[in-house]
Protein backbone atom coordinates (compact mmCIF):
# COMPACT_ATOMS: atom_id res chain seq x y z
CA UNK A 1 0.00 0.00 0.00
CA UNK A 2 1.62 3.39 -1.04
CA UNK A 3 1.44 5.87 1.73
CA UNK A 4 -2.07 8.11 1.61
CA UNK A 5 -1.51 11.46 4.41
CA UNK A 6 -4.19 11.17 7.22
CA UNK A 7 -6.32 13.94 7.67
CA UNK A 8 -4.71 15.57 4.77
CA UNK A 9 -6.50 19.12 3.92
CA UNK A 10 -7.62 19.30 7.85
CA UNK A 11 -3.94 19.60 9.48
CA UNK A 12 -3.10 21.87 6.71
CA UNK A 13 -5.59 24.02 6.67
CA UNK A 14 -5.81 23.77 10.71
CA UNK A 15 -1.63 24.94 10.58
CA UNK A 16 -2.10 27.75 8.07
CA UNK A 17 -4.98 29.20 9.82
CA UNK A 18 -6.11 31.11 6.03
CA UNK A 19 -1.83 32.23 5.92
CA UNK A 20 -0.31 32.37 3.13
CA UNK A 21 2.99 32.98 4.34
CA UNK A 22 5.38 32.54 6.99
CA UNK A 23 7.68 29.84 8.59
CA UNK A 24 6.13 26.27 9.28
CA UNK A 25 7.09 23.40 10.16
CA UNK A 26 6.52 19.44 9.67
CA UNK A 27 7.48 17.62 12.67
CA UNK A 28 7.16 14.03 10.45
CA UNK A 29 7.71 14.11 7.17
CA UNK A 30 7.00 11.00 6.06
CA UNK A 31 6.34 10.57 2.37
CA UNK A 32 5.75 14.34 2.44
CA UNK A 33 1.92 14.45 1.76
CA UNK A 34 1.19 17.58 4.35
CA UNK A 35 4.31 19.25 3.48
CA UNK A 36 3.51 19.45 0.03
CA UNK A 37 -0.06 20.22 0.25
CA UNK A 38 1.37 23.22 2.85
CA UNK A 39 3.72 24.57 -0.03
CA UNK A 40 1.01 24.35 -2.79
CA UNK A 41 -0.57 27.28 -0.09
CA UNK A 42 2.30 29.22 0.49
CA UNK A 43 4.05 31.93 -1.34
CA UNK A 44 7.52 32.35 -2.55
CA UNK A 45 8.66 33.99 0.52
CA UNK A 46 7.64 31.03 2.84
CA UNK A 47 9.65 28.67 4.20
CA UNK A 48 8.79 25.03 5.34
CA UNK A 49 11.31 22.66 7.16
CA UNK A 50 10.52 19.38 7.90
CA UNK A 51 11.83 16.45 10.35
CA UNK A 52 12.18 12.83 10.04
CA UNK A 53 14.34 10.00 11.46
CA UNK A 54 13.92 7.53 8.93
CA UNK A 55 16.47 7.60 6.09
CA UNK A 56 14.08 6.34 3.26
CA UNK A 57 12.15 9.63 3.98
CA UNK A 58 14.82 11.83 4.14
CA UNK A 59 15.69 10.37 0.94
CA UNK A 60 12.59 11.66 -0.98
CA UNK A 61 12.83 14.85 1.36
CA UNK A 62 15.83 15.76 -0.42
CA UNK A 63 14.59 15.41 -3.62
CA UNK A 64 11.43 17.87 -2.92
CA UNK A 65 14.15 20.44 -1.23
CA UNK A 66 16.27 20.28 -4.43
CA UNK A 67 12.48 21.23 -6.41
CA UNK A 68 11.25 23.91 -3.58
CA UNK A 69 13.47 26.37 -2.48
CA UNK A 70 11.33 27.45 0.13
CA UNK A 71 11.83 23.47 1.88
CA UNK A 72 14.39 22.37 3.72
CA UNK A 73 15.19 18.39 5.63
CA UNK A 74 16.85 17.69 8.92
CA UNK A 75 17.24 14.36 9.58
CA UNK A 76 16.35 14.28 13.15
CA UNK A 77 13.58 13.47 15.81
CA UNK A 78 11.38 16.11 16.10
CA UNK A 79 12.60 16.00 19.96
CA UNK A 80 15.17 18.18 19.13
CA UNK A 81 13.21 20.61 16.90
CA UNK A 82 14.04 23.48 18.89
CA UNK A 83 17.84 23.48 18.86
CA UNK A 84 18.23 22.27 15.20
CA UNK A 85 16.00 25.30 14.22
CA UNK A 86 18.16 27.66 16.89
CA UNK A 87 20.89 26.38 15.22
CA UNK A 88 19.40 27.55 11.35
CA UNK A 89 18.31 31.00 12.77
CA UNK A 90 14.94 30.09 13.04
CA UNK A 91 13.86 31.41 16.58
CA UNK A 92 9.92 31.75 16.27
CA UNK A 93 7.57 29.87 13.77
CA UNK A 94 3.67 30.07 12.44
CA UNK A 95 2.74 26.95 12.87
CA UNK A 96 3.57 23.31 13.09
CA UNK A 97 2.23 20.26 11.91
CA UNK A 98 3.00 16.07 12.90
CA UNK A 99 2.15 13.30 12.10
CA UNK A 100 2.80 10.60 14.77
CA UNK A 101 3.48 6.99 15.04
CA UNK A 102 4.49 4.68 12.24
CA UNK A 103 4.07 5.33 8.52
CA UNK A 104 2.75 3.01 5.76
CA UNK A 105 5.99 2.42 4.20
CA UNK A 106 7.48 1.07 6.71
CA UNK A 107 4.51 -1.38 8.18
CA UNK A 108 4.25 -2.67 4.52
CA UNK A 109 8.27 -3.19 4.06
CA UNK A 110 8.92 -6.52 5.19
CA UNK A 111 12.56 -5.55 6.03
CA UNK A 112 11.34 -2.56 8.45
CA UNK A 113 10.52 -5.24 11.09
CA UNK A 114 7.04 -3.32 12.48
CA UNK A 115 4.39 -5.50 11.22
CA UNK A 116 3.59 -8.86 11.53
CA UNK A 117 1.53 -8.73 8.61
CA UNK A 118 4.88 -9.18 6.53
CA UNK A 119 7.33 -11.86 7.80
CA UNK A 120 11.19 -10.10 8.15
CA UNK A 121 14.06 -9.16 9.96
CA UNK A 122 12.78 -8.20 13.64
CA UNK A 123 14.06 -4.44 13.59
CA UNK A 124 11.52 -1.85 14.32
CA UNK A 125 13.40 1.29 14.39
CA UNK A 126 12.45 4.51 12.97
CA UNK A 127 16.13 5.21 12.54
CA UNK A 128 17.46 2.13 10.69
CA UNK A 129 21.01 3.68 10.52
CA UNK A 130 21.40 3.52 14.22
CA UNK A 131 20.36 1.94 17.77
CA UNK A 132 19.24 -1.61 18.80
CA UNK A 133 17.32 -3.76 16.38
CA UNK A 134 14.29 -5.03 18.28
CA UNK A 135 15.75 -8.69 18.25
CA UNK A 136 19.12 -7.00 20.37
CA UNK A 137 16.42 -4.99 22.53
CA UNK A 138 14.61 -7.99 23.09
CA UNK A 139 17.77 -10.48 24.10
CA UNK A 140 18.98 -7.49 26.41
CA UNK A 141 15.76 -6.70 28.47
CA UNK A 142 14.85 -8.67 31.69
CA UNK A 143 11.25 -10.48 31.62
CA UNK A 144 9.85 -7.96 34.42
CA UNK A 145 10.64 -4.95 32.33
CA UNK A 146 9.61 -6.37 28.77
CA UNK A 147 6.30 -7.39 30.75
CA UNK A 148 6.05 -3.88 32.36
CA UNK A 149 6.32 -2.17 28.78
CA UNK A 150 3.73 -4.61 26.92
CA UNK A 151 1.22 -3.68 29.88
CA UNK A 152 2.11 0.21 29.59
CA UNK A 153 2.69 0.66 25.78
CA UNK A 154 0.38 -2.19 24.46
CA UNK A 155 -2.14 -1.67 27.31
CA UNK A 156 -2.11 -5.68 26.97
CA UNK A 157 -3.56 -7.06 29.88
CA UNK A 158 -1.65 -10.75 29.41
CA UNK A 159 1.80 -9.07 29.24
CA UNK A 160 3.29 -10.84 32.28
CA UNK A 161 2.70 -13.95 30.26
CA UNK A 162 3.79 -12.90 26.41
CA UNK A 163 7.11 -11.58 28.14
CA UNK A 164 7.56 -14.54 30.12
CA UNK A 165 7.39 -16.70 26.51
CA UNK A 166 9.35 -13.98 24.80
CA UNK A 167 12.37 -14.60 27.07
CA UNK A 168 12.05 -17.62 26.94
CA UNK A 169 12.11 -18.41 23.53
CA UNK A 170 15.73 -16.77 23.31
CA UNK A 171 17.12 -14.87 20.64
CA UNK A 172 13.91 -14.05 17.90
CA UNK A 173 15.17 -13.42 14.43
CA UNK A 174 11.85 -12.69 12.55
CA UNK A 175 8.14 -10.83 12.70
CA UNK A 176 6.63 -14.29 12.01
CA UNK A 177 8.55 -16.03 14.72
CA UNK A 178 7.21 -13.28 17.44
CA UNK A 179 4.03 -13.07 16.32
CA UNK A 180 3.39 -16.93 16.82
CA UNK A 181 4.96 -16.61 20.36
CA UNK A 182 2.37 -14.38 21.28
CA UNK A 183 -0.30 -15.92 19.28
CA UNK A 184 0.51 -19.44 20.92
CA UNK A 185 0.92 -17.84 24.52
CA UNK A 186 -2.16 -15.64 24.22
CA UNK A 187 -5.59 -16.96 25.84
CA UNK A 188 -8.53 -14.67 24.49
CA UNK A 189 -7.97 -12.30 21.31
CA UNK A 190 -9.95 -9.57 19.90
CA UNK A 191 -12.33 -9.74 16.79
CA UNK A 192 -10.78 -9.12 13.84
CA UNK A 193 -7.17 -8.33 15.51
CA UNK A 194 -4.09 -9.93 15.66
CA UNK A 195 -3.40 -10.98 19.29
CA UNK A 196 0.09 -9.96 18.49
CA UNK A 197 -1.20 -6.39 17.97
CA UNK A 198 -0.40 -4.76 21.30
CA UNK A 199 2.75 -6.57 21.83
CA UNK A 200 4.33 -5.15 18.68
CA UNK A 201 3.37 -1.80 19.32
CA UNK A 202 4.49 -1.49 22.53
CA UNK A 203 7.97 -2.98 21.31
CA UNK A 204 7.60 -0.40 18.75
CA UNK A 205 7.00 2.48 20.71
CA UNK A 206 9.69 1.45 23.38
CA UNK A 207 12.65 1.24 20.87
CA UNK A 208 11.83 4.81 19.30
CA UNK A 209 10.89 6.40 22.36
CA UNK A 210 8.38 7.39 20.76
CA UNK A 211 5.76 8.78 23.72
CA UNK A 212 8.86 10.30 25.86
CA UNK A 213 10.04 11.71 22.41
CA UNK A 214 6.10 13.38 22.26
CA UNK A 215 6.62 15.05 25.89
CA UNK A 216 9.92 16.52 25.11
CA UNK A 217 8.35 18.16 21.77
CA UNK A 218 4.82 19.30 22.50
CA UNK A 219 6.91 21.89 24.70
CA UNK A 220 9.58 23.18 22.68
CA UNK A 221 6.56 23.66 19.91
CA UNK A 222 4.80 25.92 22.08
CA UNK A 223 8.03 27.99 22.85
CA UNK A 224 8.41 28.25 19.09
CA UNK A 225 5.35 29.26 18.37
CA UNK A 226 4.63 32.96 17.70
CA UNK A 227 1.20 34.25 18.73
CA UNK A 228 -1.55 32.87 16.99
CA UNK A 229 0.69 30.06 15.52
CA UNK A 230 -0.75 27.30 15.25
CA UNK A 231 -0.52 23.43 16.41
CA UNK A 232 -1.43 20.68 14.81
CA UNK A 233 -1.15 16.74 15.76
CA UNK A 234 -2.58 13.57 14.92
CA UNK A 235 -2.08 10.39 16.75
CA UNK A 236 -3.29 6.75 16.25
CA UNK A 237 -3.55 5.00 19.70
CA UNK A 238 -4.91 6.13 23.13
CA UNK A 239 -1.66 6.65 25.14
CA UNK A 240 -0.41 9.04 21.79
CA UNK A 241 -3.59 11.29 22.33
CA UNK A 242 -3.75 10.93 25.95
CA UNK A 243 -0.27 12.92 26.55
CA UNK A 244 -1.56 15.44 23.89
CA UNK A 245 -5.21 15.80 25.47
CA UNK A 246 -3.57 16.44 28.42
CA UNK A 247 -0.89 18.83 27.41
CA UNK A 248 -3.29 21.37 25.64
CA UNK A 249 -5.50 20.98 28.50
CA UNK A 250 -2.55 22.29 30.85
CA UNK A 251 -1.58 24.67 28.94
CA UNK A 252 -5.13 26.01 28.02
CA UNK A 253 -6.64 25.89 31.66
CA UNK A 254 -6.97 29.67 33.67
CA UNK A 255 -5.56 28.76 37.20
CA UNK A 256 -7.92 29.16 40.02
CA UNK A 257 -7.65 31.74 42.89
CA UNK A 258 -5.31 30.61 45.33
CA UNK A 259 -7.73 32.13 48.25
CA UNK A 260 -10.30 35.17 49.30
CA UNK A 261 -8.73 38.41 49.07
CA UNK A 262 -5.85 37.57 47.85
CA UNK A 263 -4.24 38.20 44.45
CA UNK A 264 -4.92 35.64 41.54
CA UNK A 265 -2.26 33.09 40.01
CA UNK A 266 -0.54 34.74 37.35
CA UNK A 267 -2.43 33.74 34.01
CA UNK A 268 0.30 31.38 32.58
CA UNK A 269 -2.12 30.10 29.85
CA UNK A 270 -0.02 29.57 26.41
CA UNK A 271 -2.50 27.85 24.67
CA UNK A 272 -6.12 28.14 22.90
CA UNK A 273 -8.20 25.12 22.47
CA UNK A 274 -9.22 25.20 18.30
CA UNK A 275 -10.49 22.13 17.50
CA UNK A 276 -10.23 17.95 17.92
CA UNK A 277 -10.93 15.90 14.60
CA UNK A 278 -11.70 12.66 13.65
CA UNK A 279 -11.64 11.03 10.07
CA UNK A 280 -14.63 11.67 8.15
CA UNK A 281 -16.33 8.22 7.21
CA UNK A 282 -15.74 8.36 3.07
CA UNK A 283 -11.32 8.49 4.60
CA UNK A 284 -11.78 5.63 6.55
CA UNK A 285 -13.71 3.97 3.35
CA UNK A 286 -10.69 5.28 0.90
CA UNK A 287 -7.84 4.54 3.96
CA UNK A 288 -8.79 2.50 6.68
CA UNK A 289 -5.35 3.38 8.56
CA UNK A 290 -7.35 6.26 9.67
CA UNK A 291 -9.55 5.01 11.42
CA UNK A 292 -8.30 5.51 14.31
CA UNK A 293 -6.75 8.85 13.81
CA UNK A 294 -7.33 11.96 16.08
CA UNK A 295 -6.27 15.49 15.01
CA UNK A 296 -6.12 18.41 17.86
CA UNK A 297 -5.13 21.46 17.37
CA UNK A 298 -4.64 24.31 19.37
CA UNK A 299 -3.07 28.44 19.03
CA UNK A 300 -0.49 30.29 20.42
CA UNK A 301 -1.81 32.99 23.08
CA UNK A 302 0.23 36.01 23.55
Amino acid sequence: MSHISVLLHETVDAVLAQRTTGVFVDATFGRGGHTRLLLSKLDENAQVFAFDKDPEAIAVATQLAEQDQRFSIIHASFADIKMELNQRDIMHIDGIMADLGVSSPQLDQAERGFSFMHNGALDMRMDNSQGQTAREWLLDIDETALADIIYKYGEERYSRRIAKAIKQAGDIATTAELADIVKNVHPKWEKHKHPATRTFQAIRIAINKELDDVEIFLPQAVELLKPQGRLAVISFHSLEDRLIKQFIQQESTLPEDIGWGLPQQQDTRRLKKIDRVKASEQEVKDNPRSRSAWLRVAERLA
